[in-house]
């Protein structure tokens, strides 16, 4: 899982390592045939390279990439790589070469991730980094960030990691095997992760343009002047507090993919909408249980314990409002006024319970003064559950930023 890596020297988990996340992508595996919604992602890659783009949050001299073979079943074989500046179109320049223990290649074994070498790469917050790998073998295409966001460059067959410009056979807009980009750190430096679900990932914002609530706090944050507070977003769409199925389970990933990313001051939740809208959905899950207010209060407690056990501070997003969502969809069924009852009351306990260090209450910000219950028109993206891009950045903007820096001092 995301971070192992990291986790497991005792003088990375004190917070010495020169080294902080800049940005990630949760890696899951793919979907099971009882997810009707299409994946979108081949099964299988061969003598392809793939070119991601992703925007960091904090700038450095030096870089890494992280990748992840977690949810391989057989070793996962990168012929080359290489990181440069991203320009348009699947463009790159300041193209240099990855390695690993200085080889240009490298086998990642299943379940594992890999860590390359420092690469001399100068780069600016906010700025967009290309990494491309080199597939020369029949490849499985097993983990994956299925909601990237973000346009994803596929080759014909060769090797294109050193190539400034692209020629694309396909895109995508999801993660393959990439799940981090690390840079040389201050002394200073501390990370905030972002744990959440679709709402946190950007679905449904537009492609290419960074409208993800968390991408707007980083530009905040490096407005504001601090430039030594990376921002790292571990959210996935459809992912639960306590139930398998379009992602793994918040308890279950906690400590790989939050706690293990160096330097980690403050946790940001925001998760359990799925948790309510899936159970008894008949086109999906009809056969999930559907669990109590308690019972997500009681997955919200483990996560506390754990993320203060580690050191670091968590504040809690309330849970959105999702009145008629997927209305008229074989989906429908996600919303109930039952389910309605089960979000008013964690979003109570949320904000009154005392578990979490700081709240903020995005149910606030977009929910219809004159419908309770429903999201804004201005801030809806149709479907009566996810933001816009209007609605995201409200969301960030009302977020006191003072909040969120109490653990990075």
């Amino acid at each position: 899982m995301a971070g192992c890596l990291l986790a497991a020297s005792p003088s990375l988990a004190a917070g010495k390592e020169p080294w902080i996340t800049t940005w990630a992508a949760t890696p899951a595996p793919r979907w099971l045939d009882d997810i009707p919604a299409p994946f979108g992602v081949p099964e299988v890659l061969e003598n392809q390279t793939v070119r991601q783009v992703a925007r960091i949050s904090m700038g450095g001299n030096k870089v890494r990439i992280v990748l992840s073979n977690a949810f391989g079943t057989k070793p996962l074989t990168i012929g080359a790589g290489s990181v440069g500046i991203a320009g348009k179109g699947g463009e790159a320049s300041s193209l240099k070469p990855v390695t690993w223990g200085g080889k240009g290649s490298v086998v990642i074994p299943p379940g594992a991730p890999m860590l390359s070498d420092p690469v001399d790469l100068p780069v600016k917050a906010l700025s967009n980094v290309s990494v491309s790998i080199y597939l020369p073998k029949k490849t499985a295409i097993s983990s994956v960030h299925w909601d990237g966001v973000q346009t994803a460059y596929v080759s014909g067959a060769g090797n294109f990691a050193d190539a400034a410009t692209f020629g694309a056979d396909s895109t995508l807009k999801s993660r393959l095997f990439l799940e981090g980009i690390m840079v040389d750190a201050p002394a200073d430096a501390r990370a905030v992760v972002f744990f959440g679900d679709s709402i946190t990932d950007g679905a449904c914002s537009t492609p290419d343009a960074n409208n993800r609530w968390p991408d707007h706090i980083a530009e905040r944050l490096q407005a504001a002047g601090h430039g030594n507070v990376a921002v790292v977003n571990e959210a996935f769409s459809g992912d639960r507090v306590l139930t398998n199925g379009m992602g793994i389970n918040a308890l279950a990933r906690v400590d790989t993919d939050v706690l293990s990313h160096p330097r980690v001051a403050t946790v940001v939740l925001m998760m359990g909408i799925n948790d309510i809208g899936w159970p008894g959905e008949k086109a999906i899950t009809p056969d999930d249980k559907e669990p109590t207010a308690e019972d997500i209060i009681t997955g919200y407690k483990q996560i506390i314990d754990r993320v203060h056990a580690h050191g670091a501070r968590i504040v809690a997003a309330t849970l959105t409002p999702f009145a008629e969502t997927f209305k008229g969809l074989p989906t429908e069924g996600y919303y109930t006024p039952e389910k309605e009852a089960i979000r008013v009351a964690v979003n109570q306990w949320i904000r009154t319970g005392g578990g979490f260090d700081g709240v903020i209450d995005f149910d606030k910000v977009l929910e219809d003064p004159a419908k309770p219950g429903y999201v804004r028109a201005a801030y809806d993206c149709g479907d009566h559950l996810h933001p816009n891009d209007a609605g995201y950045k409200a969301m960030a903007d009302s977020v006191d930023l003072d909040l969120l820096l109490a653990g990075t001092q």
